[in-house]
């Protein structure tokens, strides 16, 4: 709540300030008339029997509940700053087996162990710059971000630009993004050395009352022996490139086609990911499998995206927006997305819009299921997003909208206000579902 009041008191000053700045200057059409701020809260929730912090085999419950704030302050005519906090606060089953001894009852993969990673916080602010020319046909923008979690830190930063022409009939953008990551190694209980006493990692660890507290599980279950040797490297970066064009092609029908090109290097595997080998002599603790070593993947990974959207405006009231992606990369993954959204709008104010996406891919060069990979393998991963799968996407959203902005809070014009539900169910025995909220304000 208090980066909320921050946020609020940074964006009436920011607007008093280009006000004065103004007020003797000539008039001219501002790119945004007031500040804005929107209020967005998200409820997300999954399950399903495939986790990979368990090998391919447990449970995916998890339920994150995720509040955004976005401030749209405008500087002057031209320029406008934008903030964006947002905070996903997470309960997560499978990730709570990093360390599933928790004494409570015996570990299984399929049961939720009440340790410290069983939930956390995830936290990103990102702001950015932008700036149109007078004659609105030029603009460009920047952008800086950071996001942390109890495992990594990323640190971002961005540009982009766009050109309107053709009595803006067209438009042209380009952007660039880099983003740089930092991992804390963090491996499953079993395969950390005795004494790993490292510092914030205490609750991960055994409780001190059980009997082979500080000691390895090669010690204590007999015939264990794991393939394990730590990560080399703790980073992650990811550089992306994009290109869009948009056409106005008659009175009722736009176009657009993207690409999207991005490369990442470094840690691309998750360090608590288990794998399980067929070829090595199972061994348990209590219910639960002990892993053989962790996921492996490249240190590289180049991907490309090319899309297109065709919307058509039917008449007054009803429009279609369709949408097509392929996407490709160079761990063999290959995936088609098609999708379509029918807004209606019942009234002046208010509007639905169904929607359906369907969704499939190829699995990645390097997946396979619980205890199906070979030791003799350089790399492996038994996590089901990079599986071969097929999904489909059910949404229904109500929107309500006043540009007049009648309707106060304070000195907050109310503009807008939408809902949506979202229904997703994978042939994998994974389905999740998710609720937003988004309020948008102008500030008088």
């Amino acid at each position: 709540m208090k980066y909320l009041f921050s946020l609020l008191f940074i964006a009436s000053v920011l607007v008093a300030s280009a006000q004065e700045d103004n007020a003797a200057g000539e008039y001219k059409k501002r790119v945004l008339e007031h500040t804005e701020i929107d209020f967005l809260l998200n409820y997300y929730e999954q399950d399903g029997e495939n986790a990979a912090v368990t090998g391919g085999r447990g449970t995916e419950e998890l339920q994150d509940v995720s509040p955004t704030i976005i401030v749209a302050v405008p500087l002057n005519d031209d320029d406008v700053l934008t903030i964006n906090a947002n905070i996903s606060a997470y309960t997560s089953a499978s990730s709570s087996n990093i360390n599933p001894f928790d004494g409570k009852q015996p570990a299984d993969p399929f049961v939720a162990s009440s340790g410290a990673s069983k939930s956390d916080m995830w936290g990103n602010v990102v702001g950015s710059y932008s700036h149109s020319s007078d004659d609105r046909n030029r603009l460009w923008n920047a952008n800086l971000s950071v996001s942390a979690e109890f495992d990594y830190v990323s640190f971002g930063f961005g540009a982009g630009r766009t050109w309107l022409f053709n009595e803006k009939n067209t438009e042209l953008s380009l952007n660039g993004n880099v983003y740089l990551d930092t991992w804390s190694l963090i491996y499953p209980i079993e395969l950390r050395p005795p004494g790993d006493d490292e510092p914030d990692e205490d609750d991960y660890m055994l409780d001190d009352e059980d009997d082979f507290s500080g000691s390895t599980f090669e010690l204590i279950v007999p015939g264990y022996n794991p393939s394990f040797t730590e990560h080399p490297g703790k980073g992650r970066n990811s550089y992306s490139a994009g290109l869009g064009l948009s056409q106005i092609l008659s009175s009722k029908l736009v176009g657009y086609v993207s690409a999207d090109f991005i490369l990442q290097d470094g840690l691309l595997s998750t360090p608590y990911h288990r794998i399980y080998f067929a070829d090595k002599e199972d061994s348990f603790y209590e219910n639960f499998h002990l892993a053989d070593d962790v996921e492996r993947l490249p240190d590289s990974r180049f991907k490309i995206a090319l899309g297109g959207r065709l919307n058509y405006f039917v008449n007054h009231r009803i429009t279609l927006r369709t949408y097509y992606r392929y996407y490709t990369d160079d761990w063999g993954i290959t995936s088609h997305t098609a999708s379509i959204e029918i807004p209606v709008k019942v009234t002046d104010k208010f509007t639905i819009y169904p929607s359906y996406r369907f969704y499939n891919q190829t699995a990645a060069d390097y997946f396979a299921p619980y205890n199906a990979h070979l030791s003799t393998e350089e790399f492996y991963t038994s996590d089901y997003d990079l599986s071969e799968f097929s999904a489909n996407n059910y949404g229904f959203g109500v929107s309500y909208t006043d540009v007049f902005t009648q309707s106060h809070i304070w000195k907050l014009g109310l503009k807008s206000i939408d809902l949506k539900f979202h229904k997703y169910d994978r042939d994998s025995e994974f389905s999740a579902s998710m609720v937003s909220l988004g309020v948008k304000f102008v500030v008088d």
